[in-house]
């Protein structure tokens, strides 16, 4: 029997593996197995990109003698799939190459698996252990998870504040006056990185006016996320580079729908169930996660509307001594990390 924490070194190696298809995948969850021969990998997979084979059927092909495979334990992050999608379902093929044994970090909360593949598995008579490393393989998921159960996405909101609590020294839209640096380039870069693993980025019509913003992939590689600007009454100017085309943008407006190839405007009610149908729009659309940059306006009203998982402050060493103060919210500090001169904090709301 294999000992416990050779089974913790074999999902961990998994989870490692499911994070290379951050950014690609989405609203998949990102998955990655591991097989296991005696104490030999023989193969390893993951989910690579959305509507592609899954980590599993990865894990299987790229096994070279597949006669082992009847002998051998196959470890994965997330319960198979027992589904026929846009891809066969991994729990038959599994069943079919006569694995024995399969290890599951967590159970699928997708309706039309959540324990389906488990009972298909052990209904061939395949020894199932499920649960190691859970907690790590849920954190992996955090987005499919929330949008499943939650039927909306999962919402991360981003910013950089000074010392003293300020998002910006006092600007005007025609002072012509560039925001206020409060990060470093290694900050900035670890944005863009963020920017490449989350499908959907949106900021309100008051950082699109004073800030230009490209909400691009500057200091990183990878897919760059659909941008979303929230402009009730359309009153951005069409020079800004959030209109130039070079990625997916929506415009949510209260005035009209209508889509000029990747740039789409979609009307929508901007009352006091605005959250309701911007949760219902992504959820529509599959997007399964949004970071949300600004500005302090549309930052607390997720707040205040409780529309939020986990806020990424960052803070430098700046004193503006006045300027827009940082939103105000109540919060689990999670962790806590330096990059030279400024500090990124991870909040939770409180439960």
């Amino acid at each position: 029997m294999t000992q416990p924490d050779t089974e913790e070194f074999y999902m961990k190696r998994s989870i490692e593996l499911a994070r290379k298809g951050a950014g690609h995948v989405a609203p998949n969850p990102l998955v990655g197995a591991v097989i296991v021969h005696g104490q030999t990998i023989i193969g390893e997979g993951y989910h690579r990109e959305y509507g592609k084979a899954h980590a599993e059927v990865n894990a299987i092909n790229a096994v070279a003698d597949k006669n082992l495979l009847c002998e051998s334990t196959l470890y994965v992050t997330l319960e198979p799939c027992s589904h026929v999608g846009k891809t066969p379902a991994c729990s038959d093929l599994i069943i079919a190459h006569k694995i024995p044994r399969v290890v599951i970090g967590m159970q699928d909360p997708f309706g039309k698996v959540n324990g389906e593949g488990i009972r298909r598995l052990m209904s061939a008579g395949c020894q199932v252990k499920v649960g190691v490393l859970e907690e790590e393989c849920s954190d992996l998921n955090k987005a499919f998870i929330t949008f499943h159960q939650k039927k909306r996405p999962y919402i991360i909101l981003k910013w950089a504040q000074s010392k003293d609590g300020f998002l910006d020294k006092t600007r005007l839209a025609n002072d012509q006056i560039p925001p206020a640096w409060i990060t470093n380039e290694t900050c900035r870069a670890l944005v863009h990185k963020w920017r490449s693993e989350i499908p959907a980025i949106m900021v309100g019509k008051n950082t699109a006016l004073m800030d230009n913003p490209k909400l691009n992939l500057r200091a990183w590689t990878g897919k760059a996320p659909l941008r979303i600007v929230a402009d009730k009454n359309l009153e951005l100017p069409a020079n800004l580079h959030l209109f130039d085309r070079t990625q997916p943008t929506w415009v949510l407006n209260q005035i009209k729908s209508e889509r000029h190839e990747n740039l789409e405007y979609i009307q929508l009610d901007f009352g006091n169930q605005f959250f309701v149908h911007l949760m219902k729009l992504l959820t529509y659309r599959e997007i399964n996660a949004l970071l949300v940059e600004g500005g302090r306006k549309l930052l607390q009203s997720f707040i205040d509307a409780n529309f939020w998982d986990e806020a990424r402050v960052f803070s430098g060493n700046q004193l503006f001594e006045n300027g827009i103060s940082a939103p105000a919210f109540n919060g689990t500090m999670q962790s806590q990390e330096h990059f030279g001169n400024s500090t990124l904090t991870l909040w939770e709301p409180l439960c």
